[in-house]
């Protein structure tokens, strides 16, 4: 655990550590292990609302929990329904839910259940889909999103060797039928991969490619710092040459709020055209200082109620004032008709695609600009927070050691 911090001391009047615990056999273990690492945990069990039986088994890994003294707290979600995709929904939505909490109870840090066999499965998933040199690296063991750093510190250790764990410390778990069910892509892998040799394989393939990839994120990070500006404003100038496909993707992926990359065909197609155009809800346009990446207006998310901490377009997070009551404002784009001389000498081409609060059809406050219709919503501020930020400060197989401890 050293390794992969820095921790906040384990002291009760600071943040506690978050546990991600669905109740099966790897989160509980975390949570068991985690229990005599530290005292300060706070662990969140989430009830996807899927299954007649998971409300109760959930209520059962709060008292699990419990008893380990871990405390607990029940998220429950409503809006999922059953239906294609509903594996990487449920992933989506839980991992939101988590977020949302985590930044609710203050959280820096939320641990996870991922273990040795998820990351050679993930491995081998991304291999047949023709993942790039950069997904091979499998799941790092540690990933900052903008509110909470995700910590899988269990990637080394097989999901038998958690099993066995708990049955030595006398403790029981829950087993999710939809873990067997061979219609989902990682359960079909995970019976395809029996071979040790093949695992083992895998897992050095993920050791070498995150290896990799950390050191290409360093790169690229150097490469941004020097000729790329990401501006609060969700925009970004990219001088007067494109950067390189890879790089440029990234910057796609950033500006438009987006959880996955572009095709990298398409990137590269726009990127040997060097002309304007759009590509995944995103626009590449030219102006007398270079080229600048915004996000493409008509792909931006509808209105929404405006509240401290509400998000809009996947991109921006609200903060208003306390003495200001969100009822009756919305989010919105900021959209045409505002003066050259309140753009902050800004094309309008650019600032239609900034976030405003709107009342009713009215226009009230554009913050990036300094432009307010009402007194008391000066202090309004919209915080620029992307899912995936440009460049990865995730740590992936750092260790050659460790990949050896999936064998014991």
């Amino acid at each position: 655990m050293e390794q992969l911090g820095p921790w906040l001391p384990d002291d009760a009047a600071l943040p506690q550590v978050g546990l991600a615990v669905s109740g099966g056999g790897d989160s509980l273990c975390l949570a068991w292990l985690a229990r005599h690492w530290r005292k300060n945990l706070l662990a969140f069990v989430v009830d996807h609302g899927l299954r007649a039986e998971s409300a109760e088994e959930a209520r059962l890994t709060v008292q699990r929990l419990t008893a380990m003294g871990v405390s607990a707290r029940l998220l429950t979600l409503t809006t999922l329904t059953k239906g294609p995709g509903i594996a990487e929904r449920a992933r989506q939505a839980r991992y939101a839910v988590l977020a949302q909490a985590c930044r609710e109870a203050g959280c820096l840090d939320l641990l996870l259940g991922h273990q040795a066999d998820d990351q050679v499965e993930t491995i081998r998933m991304r291999q047949e889909s023709g993942s790039g040199p950069d997904g091979l690296g499998g799941m790092g063991w540690v990933t900052a999103l903008p509110d909470v750093r995700l910590v899988r510190p269990l990637l080394s250790v097989s999901r038998q060797a958690l099993r066995n764990t708990l049955r030595q410390a006398g403790l029981a778990w829950v087993d999710d039928p939809s873990n067997q069910d061979t219609r989902a892509e990682r359960v079909r892998v995970r019976h395809s991969l029996q071979a040790q040799d093949t695992r083992h394989t895998l897992w050095q393939t993920g050791v070498k490619a995150g290896a990799a990839r950390m050191q290409r994120d360093a790169e690229r990070a150097a490469l941004l710092a020097r000729q790329v500006t990401v501006r609060p404003e969700g925009w970004a100038c990219l001088g007067l040459d494109l950067p390189e496909p890879e790089i440029l993707s990234a910057l796609i992926r950033c500006v438009g709020g987006l959880i996955y990359p572009p095709s990298p065909a398409a990137v590269a197609r726009l990127h040997a055209a060097e002309q304007e155009a759009t590509l995944a809800g995103v626009q590449l346009v030219r102006g007398p200082a270079g080229w600048f990446l915004v996000r493409e207006a008509a792909a931006m998310a509808g209105p929404v109620q405006a509240e401290t901490g509400a998000r809009w377009d996947n991109r921006f997070e609200l903060w208003l004032p306390p003495a200001v009551s969100g009822e009756g404002l919305r989010i919105g784009p900021a959209g045409l008709g505002l003066e050259r001389k309140d753009r902050g000498g800004w094309t309008a081409r650019l600032c239609v695609t900034l976030p405003a609060l709107w009342r009713g059809d009215r226009r009230v406050a554009v913050p990036h600009l300094g432009w307010w219709a009402e007194e008391g919503l000066k202090q309004a501020r919209f915080l620029f927070q992307p899912p995936v930020p440009v460049t990865g400060s995730g740590v992936y197989g750092w260790s050659e050691t460790r990949g050896e401890q999936h064998h014991t």
